[in-house]
């Protein structure tokens, strides 16, 4: 490989690990015709770690990091010194391509900054996917992220390409994204999102490829001062309002020469995770947004024990349950048990009573499930209402080690 390009895939491939969309779950599986190239699987694209622990996808790059908007939180803002690289159409369909063939990849992330328009750049990487496709027969995962205030002639062409769009929302309130990031518009993104949102739904009635992944998007927590209660309620009107398929949470991380309207600490990662963990509640389990919240405090999730557990301990009145009687709805709220196990729970119970040793191999999360389940050999009595329940069932977290 030419250094030159190997410079530009340093940089862009570094530029790009902020972007934390990068799973290809709900693609649909597809192999490559006679004389093509690739595969798309559901297992989606290989991932890798970065060593604070953020997934990302061995061919996950920029278009480019040069951008005409000024974003406070961005390390790739208009005014960041940070080195700068572009790639050609035929350099990242030719990257693409090879590292398909040595089995590096199963697919391809492209986002970008924006140069020159939204509609030069977002026809610049609609090329890349059309160009993939059509002149190689490649059938593996592609993403784009989208631009916004693109033309929608240009987001509808990168649609028939990708299996998955996505554009950025950035931050949780309007508010927080006029003040971090003036230059860009709250509208135009939803807009944007709310056309996708129309046009996959459209193809799906016809029958026709449009995005079949569907589209998703990713919000930056801990650059300003949003709950994770507000974080959480952008999340659902989301799902609800765009038929998003995921909502992907970026722990802010302090740039170099950052303004002074952004914290000086990073957000812990946990809180990270914990928006996952209640993202999953939202999204799988039935609760709302406000029943999550109530498990923390003023607004902010518990960091130190998952947002299930923390809501059962505040509502022991519910529990314990009756596993061979409680309804789906209620077994999916106990502590430890998610809905794989559920579902085997009550599709077993059909045929037999189930006694504790029954639920220990259907759920791995027995331990914790304990004080709030019946069965006919089990009646933790009391165990609920003690004080230190909240100590059972949580171990301190401690470092392992990494040699036997």
């Amino acid at each position: 490989m030419e250094e030159t390009l190997v410079t530009k895939l340093r940089i862009l491939a570094d530029a790009a690990k902020y972007d934390a969309s990068c799973a290809s779950s709900g693609a649909t599986p597809r192999k490559a015709a006679p004389g093509g190239i690739g595969s798309t699987t559901p297992s989606g694209i290989c991932h890798s770690y970065t060593p604070d622990g953020r997934c990302v996808s061995l061919l996950k790059i920029l278009l480019t990091n040069y951008c005409l908007f000024d974003c406070s939180y961005c390390i790739n803002r208009r005014s960041s010194n940070v080195r700068r690289a572009r790639f050609g159409v035929d350099e990242v369909v030719q990257l693409t391509l090879d590292f398909y063939k040595r089995n590096y990849i199963e697919g391809l992330f492209l986002s970008s900054g924006v140069i020159r328009s939204p509609d030069y750049t977002m026809e610049q990487m609609m090329l890349v996917a059309k160009t993939l496709r059509q002149a190689h027969g490649f059938a593996g995962y592609i993403h784009l992220k989208a631009i916004p205030e693109a033309s929608p002639w240009l987001i509808e062409q990168a649609g028939l390409w990708a299996d998955r769009l996505s554009v950025n929302i950035e931050l949780a309130s309007d508010a927080s994204l006029k003040r971090l990031a003036p230059e860009k518009d709250a509208p135009a993104i939803k807009a944007t999102m709310g056309q996708m949102h129309e046009r996959i739904a459209e193809a799906r009635e016809e029958r026709r490829i449009f995005a079949p992944a569907g589209q998703s998007t990713q919000m930056i927590v801990g650059a300003d001062e949003t709950t994770d209660e507000a974080v959480l309620t952008t999340s659902a009107s989301l799902y609800s309002g765009y038929g998003l398929r995921r909502v992907y949470y970026s722990a802010f991380s302090p740039i170099p020469e950052a303004s002074r309207a952004l914290p000086v600490k990073p957000a812990p990662l946990r809180r990270e995770n914990r928006l996952y963990q209640a993202d999953w509640l939202l999204r799988y389990y039935g609760f709302t947004v406000e029943e999550i919240s109530a498990g923390g405090k003023d607004g902010m999730l518990d960091l130190d024990i998952d947002p299930k557990l923390a809501w059962a301990l505040k509502n022991r009145d519910r529990f314990p349950v009756d596993v061979n009687t409680a309804e789906r709805e209620l077994l999916l709220r106990v502590p430890g048990l998610g809905s794989r196990a559920v579902d085997k729970i009550v599709a077993a119970r059909r045929h037999t009573r189930l006694r504790l040793d029954d639920i220990a191999r259907l759920s791995a999360g027995l331990r914790r499930a304990r004080p709030f389940l019946i069965t006919p050999d089990h009646h933790p009595l009391r165990l609920t209402d003690r004080l230190d329940l909240r100590e059972r069932l949580t171990r301190p977290s401690q470092q392992l080690s990494l040699f036997p």
